[in-house]
């Protein structure tokens, strides 16, 4: 700990002596509620459709913002333009498969969406797996850092392994065992089905439970079935699993009693440096049919162009789409239009007065990119196609900070931080706060890894700091248990569902002072010239210090 209260001292001690003119005064201004008010009702608007990739409503959607880039002063930031084409490939699974489970007895069979929910993100019509040997290869997880190999020692190639979600760290709520109750990148489903990929497995299934999972499984079922937006790559994604997918709780301990193993006890040993991996002497049987939809979507990019440093880079970013117009329930007559307007209407408008705010200041030391990603809902497609195809080089991309929802109920004292402890960037987010006159606070819900399911992602996991922040709930005049009720309001009236909609009664008071801070942090790193870097044994630390290696 004295090592990372050291490191963030200095980067502040180097970052906050520079420029503090601009943090106070250039282009604040410029940020007010009625901006930020028009922003979200253009872009929520039922005009839009509901802001859907591949749809009429991104047309529109992405020539305002490019509209909204040039006339704020922006330069284009993919050469001579303001879009960066994102291929997209729309993937429908058939619901009829089944998952086939034999040996030990006659072969059993487990039901699509009630027992299992399989898919492949190859860009094939059919994907299968036969009579493929299961392996349970608890966590699933290769960490250096933190000494761990659940692969150690077991050949999986052309196998399908049984994974459990989060991390050990969690399930023993040991603090010194990964970082304790706090989700890590390994306790990420995305990056299990990463890692069994490169430790060359057929497929690999998912152990659902609720609590580590952070949702039930009728999420599971509702999430990953019906049409879903994939990447489309060069080599039709063929170097991804062939399948993947969940299994519940009730199957999988069906599954283990079957391979006469205790579930409970593997379950535990799971959680210990000393876990082997577990052949089960059963096979798996299942095959996905898919239709395929083919299209194309885009970023939108503005740059300002550093005055001293123009090759060193800081991002804004915000994730401009949503989830378009539901047509059966616009014939029944209701409303179903998803308009977003919270999500992420009002993170996208942040990023359009940051622009705004940066091009009437004096010029940046370093080059300000401005970034708004397609498909976030999707899967983060927008951002991780970015962070593939990079526009400007992720070795020379100091740092970034998303966007995605804004405080709409007033001012906090305080600013939640997801991720907060990863880098030094919280550092300065908690000096910038401190100037006015309020905290940083780290995100409550930390072990569901909200982190890890925001577009910021993807470029840290190619090793570059990225800060999240949302909004606060210590609301300054009704309290804290005030502001979370109205959160819980939000997530139960309005998440993802045609309700989201602009309410004039909106209070974006406290949005302003939030994209104040937004503004602050990224002034006291683009006017420097240090780097900030992730805190030693975070996940992404010796990426970064290898992208930089060659500079210093």
């Amino acid at each position: 700990m004295k090592t990372r209260a050291a490191s963030a001292i200095a980067i502040l001690l180097t970052l906050n002596g520079c420029d503090g003119v601009r943090s106070t005064e250039a282009g604040l201004g410029s940020i007010t509620e009625a901006e930020l008010a028009e922003h979200i009702t253009v872009l929520a608007s039922d005009e839009f459709g509901g802001r859907a990739p591949s749809s009429p409503g991104e047309v529109l959607t992405t020539d305002y913002l490019a509209a909204e880039f040039v006339r704020v002063g922006l330069e284009p930031g993919n050469g001579s333009s303001y879009f960066q084409d994102v291929p997209l490939v729309d993937i429908t699974a058939a619901p009829d498969t089944r998952l086939i489970v034999a040996g030990s007895g006659a072969p059993q069979s487990f039901a699509y969406a009630d027992d299992v929910v399989v898919w492949t993100t190859r860009v094939v019509e059919e994907s299968s797996v036969a009579a493929s040997e299961m392996v349970f290869v608890g966590y699933g997880i290769v960490a250096p850092e933190y000494g761990w190999n659940d692969y150690e020692g077991v050949d999986v190639t052309g196998k399908t392994v049984l994974i459990l979600v989060n991390d050990p760290g969690y399930a023993t709520q040991d603090p010194e065992l990964f970082t304790g109750n706090a989700m890590t990148y390994y306790g990420r489903w995305t990056y299990k089905f990463e890692e069994a990929a490169r430790q060359g497995a057929a497929a690999a299934l998912i152990i659902h439970q609720t609590a580590p999972a952070a949702y039930g499984w009728d999420t599971v079922r509702n999430s990953w079935s019906g049409p879903r937006f994939h990447l489309q790559s060069p080599d039709g994604n063929a170097g991804n699993l062939a399948i993947e997918g969940w299994l519940s709780e009730g199957a999988t301990r069906s599954v283990f009693r079957r391979a006469g193993l205790d579930f409970d006890a593997q379950y535990a040993a799971a959680a210990t440096p000393t876990f082997a991996a577990e052949p089960m002497g059963l096979t798996a049987t299942t095959s996905v049919s898919n239709t395929l939809r083919f299209s194309d979507s885009r970023n939108v990019i503005g740059v300002l162009p550093g005055a001293e440093a123009p090759d060193e880079y800081f991002i804004y970013m915000a994730h401009w789409d949503h989830f378009g117009t539901d047509q059966e329930i616009v014939a029944r007559g209701e409303d179903g239009i998803y308009n977003g307007a919270f999500d992420n209407a009002s993170g996208t408008a942040a990023l359009l007065e940051l622009a705004e705010a940066f091009a009437q200041g004096p010029a940046p030391r370093r080059s300000i990119v401005f970034l708004a990603v397609t498909a976030e809902e999707q899967g983060l497609l927008g951002s991780a196609h970015y962070a593939a195809n990079p526009i400007f080089p992720l070795a020379r991309t100091v740092a970034g900070l998303n966007i995605d929802g804004l405080n709409n109920f007033g001012p906090t004292r305080e600013l939640v931080v997801v991720g907060h402890g990863l880098s030094e960037l919280d550092g300065i987010m908690e000096s910038a706060a401190a100037g006015q006159g309020r905290r940083i606070d780290p995100d409550p819900q930390s072990e569901k890894g909200f982190y890890y399911r925001s577009d910021h992602f993807e470029l840290a996991k190619m090793g570059v700091p990225m800060i999240y922040p949302e909004g606060g709930i210590d609301h300054v005049e009704h309290g804290s248990e005030w502001g979370l009720a109205q959160k819980e309001k939000y997530g139960a009236e309005r998440y993802h569902m045609p309700t989201d909609e602009f309410d004039e009664t909106w209070d974006l008071s406290g949005a302003v002072a939030d994209v104040q801070l937004f503004y602050a942090l990224g002034a006291a790193v683009i006017d420097a010239e240090a780097w900030p870097n992730w805190h030693e044994g975070t996940e992404f630390r010796a990426l970064r210090d290898a992208s930089r290696a060659p500079s210093r």
